[in-house]
């Protein structure tokens, strides 16, 4: 029987299946990016598929410290949207 993997949230620092959870990458050019797929090329850091989560790890710019480097305030918010626009 295949196990399935699991991966923690660095918002709530709970550990889920990594299929409930929502990736974000930091892709070999530098920029940060949603991943739906999971597949994208790059640092990835996951996320509960949660709009309290995300938004805590916004307000908290705790992609800052994950990826190691400066994330702006228009990348946290692009990155709101697009898990919004995911959403409907």
């Amino acid at each position: 029987m295949k196990t399935t993997p699991k991966r923690m949230c660095v918002s709530c620092r709970g550990l889920f299946d990594k299929k409930d959870l929502i990736r974000f990458v930091r892709t070999p050019e530098g920029d940060i990016v949603l991943d739906r797929t999971g597949k994208r090329s790059g640092r990835g850091a996951y996320v509960c598929d949660n709009p309290d989560c995300v938004k805590k790890c916004a307000k908290s710019k705790m992609l800052n410290k994950t990826f190691k480097m400066f994330i702006s305030e228009d990348v946290y918010a692009g990155l709101i949207a697009d898990y919004d626009a995911g959403k409907q």
